[in-house]
């Protein structure tokens, strides 16, 4: 008799409940429904979550000499495969490079408390790229495309501290409000762990859009919003475009929208208080670790601005 394979890789939770539905029927001890049996299922052991050619491992320190930069746009490479003026603000590491089959990934490691270029205790650790800024007028856009894998993500223990940010979208406004240089959406990878040999180990990430909901929004004035789910080390594509459109329902207003294509998959949405948007720009990279460490990789970056 062939047997039915049951992958551990489900979890240990929903492979009991499997199992426990099947048995839970019979009336004897041995055998399930229509006499099957444990001898008929064969469990299929949850392989080891691989480790990256350019993943850091093992125990590490907050800061390293060669980290330790005297300004935040010292850490970079003279001419660096990704596209963006670099904002390094972690003592752990500088901006780096690997070449993985004939691809050139940006390595962009950060650890919690590493901010070595902002008051103590203020801002969080960082390292990314800034692009160039598009005006408000309609038909006004930025567009950056890559492809990014995510190797570890920070995890503070709660939900609201967890995960680090990818990329983020940004723009100021009227009237006053929030930061002087505010985000209006941020797109924010959180852990998820294994079972059995991967206990402990962070095996993918959901993929969150942080988004505002008056301008200035910070804190309890943005939403978060699951997106999809990517596995660790895989490469997902990513296009996000950020800019200003014709209201089609009044001539006399526009949209400020913000559209992400996540892996095939597109998150649209439009900013809150349109009126009020004077730009629009984006930054990606590595940024917010309140505990642990995060490791982001990115490729083939590209970026383009339509000024009206």
């Amino acid at each position: 008799m062939n047997k039915t394979k049951i992958n551990f890789r489900l979890g240990t939770i929903k492979m009991l409940v499997i199992l426990t539905t099947i048995f839970a029927c019979s009336s004897e001890e041995d055998s399930g429904p229509e006499g099957v049996s444990l001898e008929d299922f064969e469990i299929i052991e949850q392989e080891p979550v691989a480790i990256a050619i350019d993943e850091d491992t093992g125990a590490y320190t907050t800061c390293n000499d060669d980290g330790a930069n005297a300004t935040r746009t010292d850490g970079d490479l003279p001419n660096p495969a990704n596209v963006g003026t670099i904002d390094d603000r972690s003592c752990y590491a500088n901006y780096k490079e690997s070449t993985i089959d004939g691809v050139t990934w940006g390595i962009y490691n950060i650890t919690a408390g590493s901010n070595n270029q902002d008051a103590a205790n203020t801002l969080q650790p960082r390292i990314e790229r800034s692009l160039p800024v598009a005006n408000a007028k309609v038909g006004s856009f930025v567009k950056f495309k890559a492809d990014f894998r995510i190797l570890e993500v920070a995890d503070d223990g709660v939900f609201s501290r967890n995960g680090s940010y990818i990329a983020q979208a940004k723009g100021q406004h009227t009237g006053g409000g929030g930061s002087p240089d505010p985000a209006i959406c941020l797109y924010r990878a959180h852990p998820i762990y294994g079972v059995g040999i991967n206990k402990d180990k962070q095996i993918a990430f959901d993929i969150y859009a942080e988004r505002i909901l008056v301008r200035g929004g910070s804190g309890s004035g943005r939403e978060v919003v699951l997106l999809k789910r990517v596995n660790k080390n895989e490469i997902t594509s990513f296009e996000l475009e950020v800019g200003f459109k014709a209201d089609p329902s009044d001539a006399t207003k526009k949209i400020h929208y913000c559209n992400a294509i996540i892996g095939g998959e597109a998150f649209n949405w439009n900013v809150p208080e349109a009126e009020r948007g004077t730009q629009s720009k984006i930054r990606y990279g590595a940024y917010r670790v309140p505990g642990g460490r995060a490791q982001i990789r990115w490729a083939n970056t590209t970026h383009e601005r339509v000024q009206k």
